[in-house]
């Protein structure tokens, strides 16, 4: 592999890339962040190539992020959502994949319940194809944002301390951010209610803890993660009100903390619940940053793979 390509097709998980890989993303995502604070913020990179952002679950974010990267590369834009198409109607993945196809996508951008579908799709057809999210199992987008977000304000992530804290169990964010800081040379943590963390998480390498003052003193960055009611089927806590008490991250604690802990969030928050307000928008939070670079890192990733076709 020469330097400036990716030993992939494809980005389906974290876990196919190597550290190569990231380093050339994020390096790449520097660049593309200089374009997007220019007066004209667009450039003709894949000016010929047609990508499908097929959302076969809500999203705001995610999707507009991957439309602002993908318009301010020239691309041209095909968005599909399965709430207004004929997957309603009892159409399978793969032929709504084929008729999108039979259109002449290059690329394809997508979310869906379904872990594993996005691998799936990528053995069937010959677009690239960018995993957007798939059920709980990896969500790589965010977790290179997340990363990207870290190394610019920490600099090299080697020996630093990042705890992922909230409901790691429903989480695609957490098993991608495990994965990439891992790979980056981090150290990982993560922290919530039992009921609320994998039950052999500690074979990925991390450590668990169930204390959030023990593990905001550890730690040199905090990623909140917001609790995932729409994906829980029972109840994994009495109630909000007892999760935020006991698991919320309110600006007393930050406070009493020795050390300055930077505080992200992947999105969307839940402000009181797992996060107070004045802890979201302090000036130890890079949640801003976050959807900013979010934008530069997925134009890097459209960008390296359209190389790749």
């Amino acid at each position: 592999m020469s330097n400036g390509e990716l030993s992939t097709r494809h980005l389906l998980g974290i876990k196919d890339l190597n550290v190569n890989d990231i380093r050339l993303i994020f390096d790449t995502a520097t660049n593309f962040k200089e374009v997007i604070n220019r007066p004209i913020k667009k450039v003709p990179s894949l000016r010929d190539t047609t990508v499908a952002n097929l959302f076969f679950e809500n999203s705001t974010r995610t999707r507009l992020s991957f439309e602002l990267a993908e318009k301010r590369l020239s691309a041209d834009v095909v968005n599909f959502s399965s709430a207004s198409s004929s997957v309603k109607k009892g159409e399978t993945l793969l032929d709504t994949v084929n008729n999108i196809l039979s259109m002449k996508v290059d690329m394809v951008v997508m979310r869906h319940p379904s872990p594993g579908a996005p691998i799936f799709l990528s053995k069937h057809i010959d677009a690239n194809i960018i995993n957007a999210g798939d059920g709980t199992h990896e969500h790589p987008t965010q977790a290179l944002l997340d990363a990207f977000s870290m190394q610019e304000k920490l600099g090299d992530l080697a020996g630093k301390k990042i705890c992922i804290f909230g409901d790691i169990l429903h989480s695609r964010v957490a098993l991608s951010n495990i994965f990439c800081l891992q790979k980056l040379g981090a150290k990982v943590r993560v922290c919530g209610p039992p009921t609320l963390i994998p039950k052999y998480i500690d074979k990925l390498g991390v450590s668990v803890s169930y204390n959030v003052r023990e593990s905001m003193e550890w730690c040199d960055v905090a990623n909140i993660l917001r609790i995932q009611l729409e994906r829980q089927d029972i109840k994994f806590f009495p109630s909000i009100r007892e999760y935020a008490q006991y698991f919320g991250i309110n600006k007393d604690l930050l406070d009493s903390l020795d050390s300055e802990v930077v505080i992200m969030h992947p999105g969307p928050i839940n402000r009181g619940v797992e996060i107070t307000s004045d802890v979201a928008d302090s000036g130890q939070s890079i949640i801003l940053q976050q959807v900013e670079n979010g934008v530069a890192v997925r134009m890097a990733i459209l960008y390296l793979l359209a190389a790749n076709r």
